[in-house]
């Protein structure tokens, strides 16, 4: 009876989402309906404490200051001077400036914790200047595409503030426990250019100038002021000097301040950026909201309780478990956005994921691992959108350039399982 129940309400669900009715709305909506028609509790006293409770979150209030950070520095010549510190330090690397768009992203991503502003932000820059001396398009587009996801795992990351919210452990260990993963994963990406561009030499264009020293330190200058970001963001975490919260006021500070620095803290600017920061997190916590809403739902209908009790009677070893999970988020990124991936699996899967005996920290890890894997996957990753308007491209182009980044997540996946260390060694030392 369980069963039927939970998939009349995931094709209804699911026929709202292709109506084109928001997330939140629709997620109150299912909620609403299985509240009232198979448990006994009232559905409209449930929603109003619930969602206000999700809404007046302290640990939420960390959400709103870090999209505003990114959207400030998005206003700001933040790319354009990554991109000039960056590249003279590349010249005689295999591969030599397509790093810039690996290195760029990671370090953008300290700063804005989204997936699609480090693309648009990092591509506005890169994609010309690499067209422009004749670097093969397909890699360009590829390493952006792939690289622009560590926005979702180095801190501070949005989705892992969501998930923080989600599954009630600490974001600031969350926090601490992607800065690893994000580095191994850069990595990877930039080895497989080395290999490539080791393999196909004759594809990359010869060096124009060759950079003194001297003059590369000179240019390393343009990395000082968000590199100075970086640190008193994650400094103040790492350090335990402030919490996730305190850290994004000392961010956005820092970026108007940054902002300011360059002559681009204009009114407009500064408009524009709270402007647009308030409509993303007004979309992300009625997001929240609905998904509360609906945990609490299936919490009186009884379906985490049954879809555990299903998957223990599987007896499934952890790593099949993992797998299946891998190819489950998979599956659910073609049709849904990241965050949405989150909110409407935490309250089904982590008591199956508790009982298997996996740690909260490392499985979030796991999860925005996964969920980075489906922000290119067609029809709906959200990167390969983004590129699509920047490229003038494509999807289907577009994603099989993805594609040998899409296989390097992959192979993360299997390394952060087979040493989960990977994940924990970091929190378990830093934070007490």
């Amino acid at each position: 009876m369980e069963a039927l129940i939970a998939l009349a309400l995931m094709a209804l669900l699911f026929a709202l989402l292709a109506g084109g009715v928001w997330i939140g709305l629709a997620l109150m909506g299912v909620a609403a309906l299985g509240m009232s028609w198979f448990s006994p509790r009232p559905a409209g006293d449930a929603m109003a404490i619930t969602i206000w409770g999700a809404a007046s979150s302290w640990t939420l209030t960390a959400l709103p200051l870090f999209v505003w950070m990114g959207e400030i520095l998005f206003r700001t010549r933040l790319s354009d001077d990554m991109f000039k510190g960056l590249a003279p330090w590349l010249e005689r690397l295999p591969g030599r400036l397509l790093h810039t768009n690996i290195i760029g992203c990671a370090i953008f991503a300290a700063v804005s914790g989204s997936s699609a502003a480090t693309c648009a932000t990092i591509g506005k820059i890169t994609l010309p200047e690499l067209a422009r001396r004749g670097y093969p398009e397909p890699l360009a587009v590829g390493t952006l595409a792939g690289a622009a996801t560590l926005g979702l795992l180095i801190p501070p990351s949005i989705i892992l503030i969501v998930y923080g919210v989600s599954a009630e452990v600490s974001i600031a260990r969350l926090f601490i426990a992607g800065a690893l993963p994000g580095l191994m994963l850069a990595a990877l990406f930039m080895g497989y250019v080395m290999v490539w561009a080791l393999l196909h030499p004759e594809r990359i264009p010869a060096e124009a100038v060759r950079t003194r020293f001297a003059q590369k330190i000179y240019a390393s200058r343009h990395l000082i002021p968000v590199l100075l970001l970086i640190a008193l963001v994650l400094g103040s975490i790492y350090t335990g000097i402030a919490t996730a919260t305190e850290a994004a006021a000392l961010g956005v500070t820092g970026a108007l301040v940054l902002s300011a620095g360059q002559r681009t803290l204009t009114w407009a600017n500064f408009r524009d950026s709270l402007l647009a920061g308030t409509r993303l997190y007004c979309m992300i916590a009625l997001i929240l909201a609905g998904s509360s809403f609906l945990t609490l739902a299936m919490g009186y209908i009884g379906l985490p309780r049954h879809l555990a009790e299903w998957i223990a009677s599987l007896h499934l070893a952890p790593w099949a478990l993992i797998a299946a999970l891998t190819v489950f988020f998979i599956l659910l990124g073609c049709f849904l956005d990241g965050i949405s991936m989150v909110v409407l699996t935490m309250a089904v899967l982590l008591p199956t994921v508790q009982a298997a005996g996996f740690d909260l920290i490392w499985f979030g890890i796991f999860i925005v691992l996964v969920v980075e894997m489906a922000q290119i996957t067609p029809p709906v990753g959200f990167n390969l959108f983004v590129l699509q308007g920047m490229a003038r491209r494509e999807m289907s182009t577009i994603a099989r350039d993805a594609i040998p980044f899409f296989l390097l997540m992959a192979i993360a996946v299997v390394l952060v399982y087979a040493f989960p260390q990977i994940v924990t060694w970091l929190p378990d030392r830093m934070v007490r």
